[in-house]
């Protein structure tokens, strides 16, 4: 009996021990497996299987999961994409939630979605501004909020990002796109006098000089010239209703001239800022993106159109 006593607990260190030797080696073995996959190409065959095997070692590497996640995603299907990132957040948040608003952002362009999931990330990391693929959470909730069409968070979010950025790095290391995306806002804004009034500047003042930082830094971005070129168009059209005005109501046209004289110097202006937004367009200086439309991607048929608009004006 006093034999017995000494075996079992023996036999349980060892069955214990050897536990544990087989989940290390399985977490081995499925890390060699994930290594594989990522030799090949993205979404093959070959690749999908590695990470799927990988999975089966060690179900809890979450990166496993997000690679498994990435074909199907790229390949618009949705129910597997969603399976496999859902794993990969539920695993590892701090990782893969911002990635995920990531992809709902661009790929399914569900904004309410994407932005609650910056949200979370912000929320999971309090002492630092995270940035999922490469950007600040501040951005992407901005980008996000354009879509939606709800241009005050649009530009308090681009706000807060452009502002940290210059106080760290300096203005010439923010990114365009987060002038051009907040200057877009500022255009489309509707004329809310509350929020005007506390800026002291009308919509086409703040959009004009976030689109001039652009053109500081990259003189040949096609996006900003095309909407310099459309707030011109704008005014031009503003200044047409006063000439209208003047000579369907005064006597004196001498007014009227005046003001067709800062119109066709307004629309000439326009035009040759579109023409070399056309030549800037051609040559590929234009923002776009890998995959997916961006948000507010302008075509060629779009400078085209403007120009057209333009040069009908009398």
């Amino acid at each position: 009996m006093e034999i017995l006593q000494k075996f079992f607990p023996s036999v349980i260190i060892v069955i214990l021990l050897s536990s544990c030797e087989e989940k290390v080696d399985l977490k081995k073995r499925s890390m060699e497996c994930f290594k594989h996959g990522l030799y090949y190409y993205q979404g093959t065959q070959e690749s999908i299987n590695a990470f799927a095997k990988a999975i089966e070692l060690d179900p809890t590497h979450a990166e496993s999961w997000r690679e498994l996640s990435i074909p199907f995603l790229k390949r618009g299907m949705p129910h597997l994409w969603k399976k496999y990132i859902d794993k990969a957040v539920e695993l590892d948040p701090i990782a893969w939630q911002g990635y995920r608003g990531y992809n709902y952002l661009w790929f399914y362009r569900d904004y309410k979605k994407a932005i609650a999931d910056f949200d979370a990330t912000d929320t999971l990391t309090p002492k630092f501004i995270d940035a999922p693929q490469g950007h600040s959470v501040n951005y992407w909730r901005g980008i996000a909020y354009l879509g939606l069409k709800d241009y005050k968070n649009c530009i308090a979010y681009f706000d807060l990002h452009i502002q940290i950025e210059i106080d760290e790095l300096g203005e010439d290391w923010v990114e365009l796109e987060a002038f051009l995306y907040r200057g877009i806002a500022h255009y489309e804004i509707e004329k809310d006098k509350e929020y005007l009034s506390k800026t002291n500047q009308s919509k086409y003042e703040l959009a004009l000089k976030d689109f001039n930082t652009i053109l500081k830094y990259f003189p040949n971005f096609a996006d900003a010239k095309y909407y310099k070129a459309l707030i011109l168009f704008d005014e031009c059209e503003s200044l047409q209703l006063r000439i209208n005005f003047e000579q369907q109501t005064r006597s004196s046209n001498h007014l009227a001239k005046i003001l067709i004289a800062q119109r066709q110097k307004k629309q000439q202006k326009a035009l040759k800022i579109i023409e070399d937004a056309i030549d800037n367009f051609k040559n590929g200086y234009s923002n776009q993106r890998p995959y997916v439309e961006t948000m507010r991607q302008l075509y060629l048929e779009d400078y085209v159109g403007l120009k057209a608009m333009l040069e009908a004006m009398k």
